[in-house]
């Protein structure tokens, strides 16, 4: 059984082939503006890279934001239950997920079969998401991959109060103009996103070992004031932003 999980975000594409549970390939690309597109694209580049066609594939099964416009999959499946079966597949000792992504951030409880027992999510606010980092980033004129390592420079977190983005974009700017250094702003930004994922975390009972997945866990310095947060460390796969992806390949798999 070959079986093929594409996850359609906001900012990204994913794509992971499997084979009897194993992982033969993965692609990630930037969703753009045509998420119908960007789905093909990563299925086309998941398969080139397993060296398999299109006719070897068993199932697909689509996730994420983009889910519906990936006419090509046998089922559309939500984030949540692909989460929670990709990071179980990971590390079936994980009981809880945090999941930060382009537009929304989630929090799933799993139990030991790696079902979802509860969840919460954020997705009507940018606060506590990547484009909120991605709004950080541009009002510091930074390349938002070098945000993790420069905020592990910082001194002190710089207090970043509003939850809202468009606010805190005000509040970052503020403290610029103080002449605030940079790594004491994204570690307050880090701080302020670490902030308001616990507090929705907790509110359904978050207990440890945490999986961090989504395309933010590559963020170390976002990792790193979640750990703080939660006084605990969390579990970040190298695999962290294909999680979705794996767990549509292995619920294709059952299909």
């Amino acid at each position: 059984m070959i079986s093929v999980g594409v996850d359609v975000g906001s900012i990204s594409a994913k794509a992971v082939v499997m084979q009897e549970n194993a992982i033969l390939a993965s692609a990630v690309l930037l969703t753009g503006y045509n998420a119908r597109k960007a789905g093909r694209q990563a299925f086309d580049q998941v398969l080139a890279a397993a060296k398999i066609t299109a006719e070897q594939v068993d199932r697909i099964v689509a996730t994420g934001y983009g889910r519906n416009s990936v006419d090509f999959a046998d089922r559309a499946v939500t984030e949540i239950t692909c989460h929670a079966a990709g990071a179980h597949h990971l590390d079936p000792t994980v009981r809880a997920i945090i999941d930060i992504g382009g537009q929304d951030s989630k929090a799933i409880v799993l139990d030991a079969n790696g079902k979802v027992k509860d969840f919460a999510m954020n997705d009507k606010c940018a606060a506590g998401t990547g484009r909120f980092l991605e709004v950080m980033a541009r009002a510091l004129e930074l390349d938002l991959d070098a945000f993790g390592d420069l905020s592990l420079a910082a001194d002190r977190a710089a207090p970043i109060s509003s939850m809202c983005t468009v606010f805190a974009e005000s509040e970052v700017i503020s403290l610029i103009a103080k002449g605030e250094r940079r790594a004491n702003i994204i570690a307050g930004i880090h701080a302020s996103i670490a902030a308001r994922v616990v507090a929705m975390a907790r509110r359904i009972g978050l207990r440890p070992p945490v999986m961090m997945t989504g395309g933010v866990a590559r963020n170390i310095g976002v990792v790193r004031a979640l750990e703080e947060k939660m006084g605990g460390a969390l579990i970040v796969s190298d695999r962290a932003q294909v999680t979705g992806a794996i767990g549509a390949a292995l619920i294709a798999a059952t299909l």
